[in-house]
């Protein structure tokens, strides 16, 4: 049986487990962070394969060092979607839609945040390059509150141990619809619609992120969706991801990606979704040789 070490969430290895397990793939959690790790001694357990490399990218090399196996989205997967910025960039080079966006690098002065918004129309979206779960991520309406804005940002980015010191100023889409939709080996396998509830709406908040209290919905996927999110896929070569859109009128843009998506309530997948992840970890584990 095919052993799989699972580094991403507790959640998400406890609903791989049994449908995994019933493919004859072995799944168990291999934690990388919050726990100390034995540099000197021998592995207890050997895997063939990991899913996925871990966040944190000290802790996720001590493993890979340790385990010695191949991921299923390697290191270099996951520092290419956690990159908005380059992101973005490469989207817009192949001819995606993706939002109007700058990149501003901290110390930056007030005439270069100047400088990014002209051509956009307030408000506008304010984000760290490199956080998930929109954590930092807000509105500004006017170049004063975007400039009290950067001011918070420029104090978090003062201290030495912060490691990204970037961040974006992107259009706003109004009334925008959003959706994530995941791809597994080149196919759509299903897709949600984060929505806020009215009382939400009716208090000004915009943000979908389920961590922050949105629901989200399965949904069929239309086709113009699904050959955005393959293409995505494609483009940024990464073979598990999580690609998020946003709908605002008769525009439909890439907002962001995760490579390290969470596995939700099995409904919200299409059928075969379990089959084809199963055969991916399998490919993965046949193409040792490959590894990022």
């Amino acid at each position: 049986m095919l052993r799989l070490a699972v580094a991403t969430e507790r959640q998400t290895f406890e609903r791989m487990r049994d449908p995994l397990g019933a493919r004859g793939i072995d799944v168990a959690h291999l934690p990388a962070k919050e726990r100390a790790i034995r540099l000197t001694d021998a592995p207890t357990r050997e895997f063939d394969v990991g899913f996925v490399y871990p966040p944190r990218l000290m802790e996720g090399g001590v493993l890979d060092v340790l385990y010695d196996i191949p991921w299923v989205n390697g290191r270099e997967a996951v520092l290419t979607s956690r990159n908005k910025a380059g992101v973005v960039a490469r989207l817009s080079r192949a001819g995606l839609p993706v939002p109007e966006t700058r990149m501003v690098s901290n110390p930056a002065a007030e005439s270069d945040v100047r400088e990014a918004v002209a051509g956009l129309d307030f408000p506008v979206v304010v984000k760290p390059n490199s956080t998930t779960r929109g954590v930092g991520v807000a509105k500004a309406s006017d170049l004063d509150s975007l400039l009290g804005v950067v001011d918070y940002l420029n104090l978090a980015h003062d201290y030495r141990a912060t490691g990204d010191k970037s961040y974006l100023v992107q259009e706003f889409l109004p009334d925008a619809r959003d959706y994530r939709l995941m791809v597994v080996d080149g196919e759509v396998v299903g897709g949600v619609e984060r929505r806020l509830s009215a009382a939400a709406v009716a208090e000004g908040r915009w943000k979908h992120n389920v961590h922050l209290g949105a629901e989200a919905v399965g949904v069929d996927v239309r086709p113009d969706h699904r050959e955005l999110a393959v293409s995505v896929a494609e483009t940024l070569d990464i073979p598990y991801l999580g690609v998020d859109l946003l709908e605002s009128g008769e525009r439909t843009v890439v907002s962001e990606t995760n490579a390290r998506p969470t596995i939700d309530d099995s409904e919200k997948y299409e059928a075969g979704f379990w089959d084809r992840l199963a055969a991916l970890v399998r490919k993965t584990a046949d193409e040792r040789d490959g590894r990022n």
